[in-house]
């Protein structure tokens, strides 16, 4: 496996995949192409023989320096569990350090009881929200009105 920044090049690629990568949920609005532009210098892509395999989206928080934050991230359905996902994470972990970032911030959505227990897996933790979905606490309308999602948080320091 090989790790680079993401490119503007890459937008057509990540998003002609993101909607199958997710098993037919309509992703491709999460990912507008400002983010290949403007955060590329903390964003990964991670190939295999040239095929893309897995991303990951993420900065430094311009308003907050010492606060990182993973928008999104993506591995393919043939290359889970072979270790993209953590190999982007660290990658990333390793950056936000660099930067002296001291705490990576993330969301998923409370149906996603996969991505809940990975990003535990990976050392976050789940900020407390405003009431719980499932027994898990969640950020009421944190992305819109009726789009509660799971905030977590992972300490760097």
């Amino acid at each position: 496996m090989d790790i680079r920044f993401l490119r503007e090049s890459d937008f057509e690629l990540i998003n002609g995949s993101i909607n199958e990568w997710w098993g037919g949920r309509q992703m491709q609005g999460m990912l507008p192409r400002l983010f290949f532009t403007h955060f590329s210098n903390t964003s990964y892509v991670v190939e295999d023989h040239e095929i893309l395999v897995g991303f990951l989206v993420g900065f430094q928080s311009p308003a907050e320096p010492e606060r990182g934050y993973i928008h999104f991230v993506g591995v393919a359905p043939n290359s889970r569990r072979a270790g993209v996902g953590s190999f982007l994470y660290k990658t990333f972990f390793e950056k936000m350090n660099s930067l002296g970032v001291r705490e990576v911030y993330g969301i998923t959505s409370p149906v996603n009881k996969k991505s809940i227990a990975y990003h535990q897996q990976m050392g976050f933790s789940i900020v407390k929200g405003t009431k719980e979905i499932d027994g898990i606490s969640v950020q009421e309308n944190y992305d819109g009105v009726g789009v509660d999602r799971v905030v977590f948080k992972k300490d760097l320091s």
